[in-house]
């Protein structure tokens, strides 16, 4: 004989046949035909339930992805994809934009201020003008993340956005490292 056990969540929690389990089958176990045994075994299109005494399969719960979620993860990563400013691989990471905007400052304050500036190739010595250029380039590139990932937002709210969008319509950024294809 074959018996089913259901959990609180009236879902199977153990099948349970007299040759195996002999006595060991819970006593609220309730017992079910030969081929209701086995499509509960093999039909796995679905969620076996206890259902006013009857066991019914019902269809899984559709999984809506988070949307906004999968937008703003995809504005994060292309936020750090980086930019090229006159010929020069620049960071657009959280930490590297942090270190331009302070940069930057340091050059509005002072016309004459230099440093040596670490772009994704190695270093330069640039001047406040050039640093300047550089943190316009990072903060126009940081914002266009940004208003892209309003725009699919604005998408979503109206029922007007489709999967491919999440790939489309970001900022250019840097070509990939060569050292990465290889």
């Amino acid at each position: 004989m074959k018996y089913l056990f259901f959990g609180p969540d009236a879902q199977i929690a153990g099948r349970y046949c007299t040759e195996v389990h002999g006595e060991r089958i819970p006593s609220t176990a309730l017992q079910v035909s030969e081929d209701l045994f086995l499509k509960t075994a093999v039909e796995n299109d679905g969620v076996w339930r206890l259902v006013d005494g009857e066991v019914v399969k019902e269809p899984f719960a559709e999984v809506v992805p988070d949307y906004a979620q999968l937008v703003a993860v995809e504005r994060y990563r292309r936020e750090a994809t980086g930019v090229s400013v006159d010929g020069l691989q620049i960071e657009t990471t959280r930490d590297s934009q942090a270190l331009i905007a302070s940069t930057g400052l340091s050059a509005v304050l002072d016309p004459e201020y230099r440093c040596n500036f670490k772009t994704v190739t190695g270093f330069v010595e640039i001047g406040s003008a050039q640093i300047i250029t550089i943190a316009k380039a990072v903060r126009a590139h940081v914002q266009a993340c940004f208003d892209r990932e309003l725009t699919l937002l604005r998408a979503i709210e109206a029922g007007e956005y489709h999967d491919d969008m999440l790939t489309q319509g970001w900022p250019d950024s840097l070509p990939p490292d060569p050292a990465e294809l290889q």
